[in-house]
């Protein structure tokens, strides 16, 4: 059996369109591809495949059974959202190193040490002690020579499972550490479709695994052509709203935000610098939206690829600063003053609220 070098995919060469498709000359070539990672690579042509989350984690879950050191890669820009459910069950006794990827879509006044103080936070709420936290940039190259020592500090002769869920930067981490693209990489989820093992110098492997699927995240139910608009590529630039009650945010027509009650006060937008925000009146949202979705409002270009907006009411403490999460799609930092507030995201999307990270 042959499989693919980019994605893992097992090769073959009767239907064009099962996964897997190779022309049969093709396979006369050094590096083989399938006709799916061949055209990502060279036309940036960007395809959906069905994925079966519960293979996926019959994948993880076999990592118990190996003697490996778990690197879990999480998006620091939406951290609940690419956080794998019970990873400590999952991999058993090995020990986990978690990455923080994507540092450089955050203001370059955030300090690097609070940010690994949040994720440690974050773990250890969830009953998770990690070996050691460390964060950078794949995408920049920034900081990773960090997490390259400190996985040949931690393996001790071991194999490497590089685990994560999709789109948090596991295939172009791995080509960093190859320190040659060979893994397929693309901004649309589940590029990788199967296990592959890179051997190591010492007889031993890295082995990326398939990202897992979270369908709580809006970035899984986005098309690829509006995905560029949703996920961000570039360093954020924060908006700033100071809202009264009764004042409505719509993030494009994927999300409304509503200050239901309480005093004036400051609310910051980080989201995708290329997403559309909009404030209006409460009164006038309704009808808004309805006027201008996929309109004004996009994406969605078309409203039925999402499910219909549910509400979730929040009410803000004020006694700390506090993030409003749309998995997904980013969050919004609200200011001290106590009050209550209206998110409306697509059904089964996951709405949170935590302790401002910045």
């Amino acid at each position: 059996m042959i499989y693919c070098e980019g994605c893992g995919i097992q090769l073959q060469t009767e239907d064009e369109k099962r996964p897997g498709f190779i022309p049969p000359a093709a396979l006369e070539r050094d590096h083989k591809y399938c006709k799916r990672c061949f055209r990502i690579r060279h036309y940036n042509e960007l395809s959906t495949v069905d994925h079966n989350p519960d293979i996926y984690l019959q994948i993880l879950g076999q990592i118990a059974d190996t003697d490996s050191l778990v690197v879990q890669i999480v998006d620091l820009f939406d951290i609940a959202g690419s956080w794998i459910p019970g990873i400590h069950r999952h991999i058993g006794n090995n020990p986990l190193l978690l990455f923080g990827n994507k540092i450089d879509l955050f203001p370059q006044s955030i300090k690097t040490g609070k940010l690994k103080e949040w994720m440690h936070s974050y773990a250890s709420d969830l009953g998770v002690k990690p070996v050691d936290v460390v964060v950078g940039s794949a995408a920049k190259q920034e900081k990773l020579q960090e997490v390259r020592n400190a996985i040949e500090r931690y393996r001790q002769g071991r194999d490497v499972y590089i685990v994560g869920v999709t789109n948090v930067g596991k295939s172009t981490f791995l080509n960093y550490l190859l320190e040659e693209p060979i893994i397929t990489t693309s901004p649309y989820p589940g590029t990788t479709l199967d296990v592959i093992h890179i051997p190591l110098d010492d007889d031993r492997n890295i082995v990326d695994t398939p990202g897992i699927v979270k369908k709580n995240r809006l970035s899984e139910w986005i098309s690829p052509k509006e995905l560029g608009e949703v996920i961000p590529k570039s360093r954020l630039n924060p908006k700033v709203y100071q809202l009264n009650n009764g004042q409505t945010v719509f993030l494009a027509g994927l999300a409304r935000f509503d200050y239901v009650e309480g005093q004036r006060q400051p609310f910051t937008c980080y989201f995708s610098n290329r997403l559309y925000l909009h404030r209006t009146k409460q009164e006038q949202a309704d009808s808004f939206y309805e006027k201008h979705l996929s309109g004004l409002l996009q994406p969605p270009l078309d409203p039925n690829d999402l499910p219909a907006l549910q509400k979730h009411r929040i009410v803000l403490r004020g006694s700390e600063k506090q993030d409003i999460v749309i998995s997904g799609l980013g969050w919004i930092a609200c200011g001290k003053e106590r009050g209550v507030v209206d998110v409306y995201a697509p059904k089964g999307i996951e709405v949170t609220l935590r302790p401002s990270i910045i």
